[in-house]
């Protein structure tokens, strides 16, 4: 069949606009495929950027958390991190305002400070009343054998010097929250707060004193066993901030301490413990889950402990 002149042009037209809206759908499926990939990247940048890694804790005075995207790689990827591994142990109860800013605060300063840790949260679930030494024994107990040196750590003390060492303590029990140091503690047998120790050392002081049921004392006890262990203590030299080289972000007014003494509890907080510790420790972990918080890895242990109520029954109040 011929075709008339006149209608050749329209067939060619037809056929390039066959070709264009070919090329226009492709076009569109690029712009497609390339928002899809930098729309992410856009909002992770400007989350970081913004308000995102802000606390919980509305308290002006806490530390912001800082953003995942400025932390430094992990310790898997740099040898020059070293071969020891902290575990970083936090006698828990309720305080979870206080956690929630710790542990990402925590996780980005060691990470700084290229310290290879993991951090463990010992939850107190019982009805007894708070007993920071022998949660402090479980979670030694519990942190398994890839750590070497235990950090006994407050969960309302911050560190704001980068100085401060918190390497491997090999000379002996390192103690960062020195009464030179700390915001609150001034006399010098104070070993609360902060303190290092390797694990061998801390087995050698039998831990920490399993009878001290509510706030206080347990680290005095521990100081006679460091000397009676024949260790000796270390502090921090050189460093020039004093009482602001820590912060403090425990509300005493939102959190009351339990500083009651009751029947023999006022003239037994002053004696020391010579058999117990990790030798009679009793408790049941109820849970173990690995959490995150704001980015920083943790593992909460959730335990009930044990009270001999003819040895310590101060454990309950009245």
């Amino acid at each position: 069949m011929m075709y008339s002149s006149r209608r050749k042009p329209v067939l060619y037209f037809k056929e390039d606009r066959r070709f264009l809206s070919w090329k226009c759908s492709v076009l569109k499926l690029f712009c497609l495929c390339m928002a899809l990939v930098l729309g992410p990247l856009l909002w992770l940048q400007l989350s970081c950027s913004g308000d995102m890694s802000r606390a919980v804790v509305e308290d002006s005075h806490v530390p912001h958390q800082p953003c995942l995207l400025d932390r430094q790689p992990s310790a898997a990827d740099d040898p020059s991190w070293g071969p020891h591994k902290m575990a970083l142990l936090i006698p828990f109860r309720e305080r979870f305002e206080e956690l929630l800013v710790f542990v990402p605060y925590m996780h980005a300063y060691l990470n700084k400070k290229k310290i290879r840790h993991k951090i463990f949260v010992i939850n107190q679930l019982d009805h007894y009343r708070f007993n920071r030494a022998s949660l402090i024994n479980v979670g030694f107990v519990e942190s398994g054998n890839d750590t070497d040196y235990i950090a006994m750590h407050d969960v309302d003390l911050l560190p704001q010097n980068e100085a401060l060492d918190y390497g491997f303590p090999e000379q002996g029990p390192f103690h960062i929250a020195s009464p030179e140091l700390h915001p609150l503690y001034h006399y010098k047998t104070y070993v609360g707060g902060i303190l290092l120790l390797t694990k061998q050392h801390y087995q050698m002081c039998n831990g920490m004193s399993n009878r001290f049921w509510g706030w206080g004392r347990e680290d005095d006890e521990f100081y006679r066993r460091l000397r009676t262990a024949g260790l000796q203590l270390f502090r921090p030299s050189g460093i020039t901030t004093g009482y602001k080289t820590f912060r403090h972000i425990h509300d005493p007014a939102w959190r009351k301490r339990d500083q009651k003494r009751i029947a023999a509890q006022k003239q037994e907080q002053f004696k020391v413990d010579p058999e117990g510790g990790l030798t009679n420790l009793r408790y049941k972990v109820e849970s173990r889950q690995e959490l995150t918080i704001s980015g920083a890895p943790c593992t909460v242990i959730s335990v009930t402990l044990e009270c001999d109520h003819s040895q310590t029954p101060w454990c309950l109040l009245s």
